[in-house]
């Protein structure tokens, strides 16, 4: 650990973070379920990890690994985006299980069970929270096809903003594939976002693709295959970040 953390200590979830355990958000859900340890002793929201304390993660040392890890991911239908090995009670097939990689790494935010595409994968925590935060205005790019015809209407009011979730979706880029799919850039990154804005206009979501996320694409990606970013992909990634 560097002095300042040494001293002031790093918050456990930050800790969990970039040791490429998960997301800061996830990593609260597992200090919540009493699953981690700092020096044998559970920890509790908020806890603070300093120098030479061990922590554990069901049981398992938990130590930041010093490789950087970053990989592009075609996840199919199916596949949930999460570390998590059961939801709501049920046994679910995980992306990271999915994978099988060799070194502890974790999603980039979620793309929904039903929808396939661009996953990114990585073991750099703060790397994903920038990623992540949608002030930042980070693109990411989709392939959708819905249940009947569009309209030019349609598109044009994608573009502006629709109202779900108590808000308003911000301006986007849409523009039509044919005569029942469309591609949009979006900067944010709301709960089943393109679904839920397809759904206000009467329209039904019967395949949704990723397609980008900002300089990284799915070109030569086969579904369920990953690949390793090249230097200049995570050199020009960090560079937008």
């Amino acid at each position: 650990m560097d002095e300042k953390t040494s001293t002031n200590g790093v918050r456990i979830n930050k800790y969990l973070s970039e040791a490429g355990v998960c997301s800061r958000r996830e990593a609260d859900r597992m200090v919540e379920q009493g699953r981690v340890c700092i020096d044998g002793v559970v920890a509790v929201s908020g806890a603070k990890v300093f120098e030479g304390q061990d922590v554990t993660l069901d049981g398992k040392n938990v130590r930041k690994e010093e490789e950087e890890i970053y990989l592009a991911f075609y996840k199919p239908k199916g596949i949930v985006c999460t570390t998590a090995t059961e939801e709501n009670g049920e046994k679910i097939k995980n992306v990271v299980e999915y994978i099988n990689y060799d070194k502890r790494i974790y999603p980039v935010g979620r793309l929904d069970q039903a929808s396939e595409g661009l996953l990114l994968m990585t073991n750099q925590g703060d790397i994903m929270e920038k990623i992540l935060r949608s002030r930042y205005g980070h693109e990411k790019e989709y392939f959708v096809k819905v249940d009947h015809n569009i309209t030019d209407e349609f598109l044009k009011k994608m573009g502006e903003g629709v109202p779900i979730l108590d808000t308003v979706t911000k301006p986007c880029k849409v523009w039509r594939e044919d005569d029942k799919s469309f591609h949009i850039i979006l900067t944010q990154g709301l709960n089943r976002q393109i679904r839920r804005m397809c759904e206000y206009f009467g329209y039904r979501v019967v395949h949704l693709r990723r397609d980008r996320i900002m300089n990284i694409t799915l070109a030569g990606l086969k579904k369920g295959r990953y690949r390793k970013l090249t230097l200049k992909e995570i050199s020009e990634l960090k560079r937008m970040l």
